[in-house]
């Protein structure tokens, strides 16, 4: 039919774009083609839903799976099952949507009891570890914070002391050039002036205070 043959076209530009490097046109892609996300096809939702969790982009398709999953005439589908648990794993887990998951389940009227305890534990499961991550990425966080405090604060000492000898220096060169004759206090200045700035020894010799 028109469906099959629309949809098998669809899964080769899929893995073509892929292939191409031009997974983040995928779906646009695709809903040039279907409009809305709860006419996508099983398998097309199933590629997409695993290509961008394979490059690390799952929250592309967080409202489309939404979407597609909430739909009536999809949940009489015989994929209906199979694209959940793919949904549920490779989207909602990895964002930390554990209440969508945990809800999401609970609704679900394909699966028996026995199924939606394995799933609730599999989602209970990544909330733990979700935590445990969180807690040692807060405690990395508060050692560099530490870290660069203490640094700073060994800066902040090393800048105080430089700019008290620096000072004591001032104060020593200022007693020291208080003592000598305004001419010879005039001469060392323009001498200081010439190594700092680098002036031309020409140009400066025949300053008028060399002439003194």
């Amino acid at each position: 039919s028109s469906a099959e043959v629309r949809c098998s076209l669809c899964v080769v530009g899929i893995q073509a774009l892929a292939e191409m490097n031009r997974w983040r046109e995928v779906l646009s892609w695709v809903l040039q083609y279907y409009h809305v996300p709860e006419h996508l096809p099983p398998k097309v939702l199933e590629l997409c839903i695993l290509l961008y969790s394979q490059v690390r982009e799952p929250q592309v398709m967080l409202e489309v799976g939404s979407s597609w999953l909430r739909d009536q005439t999809n949940k009489s589908l015989p994929e209906y099952g199979s694209l959940l648990e793919l949904y549920l794993l490779h989207v909602l887990l990895p964002l930390g949507q554990f209440e969508g998951a945990e809800e999401l389940v609970r609704g679900c009227d394909v699966f028996d009891s026995e199924q939606q305890l394995a799933f609730l534990e599999t989602i209970c499961e990544s909330r733990c570890r979700w935590t445990q991550r969180e807690e040692m990425d807060s405690a990395d966080d508060e050692q560099q914070d530490g870290a660069t405090e203490t640094l700073l604060g060994a800066l902040s000492q090393k800048l105080l002391t430089m700019l008290t000898l620096l000072r004591r220096a001032l104060r020593s060169m200022s007693s020291h050039f208080c003592l000598l004759p305004y001419k010879k206090m005039l001469l060392a200045t323009f001498l200081l002036y010439l190594v700092v700035v680098r002036l031309d020894p020409g140009t400066v010799l025949r300053c008028p205070i060399f002439k003194i």
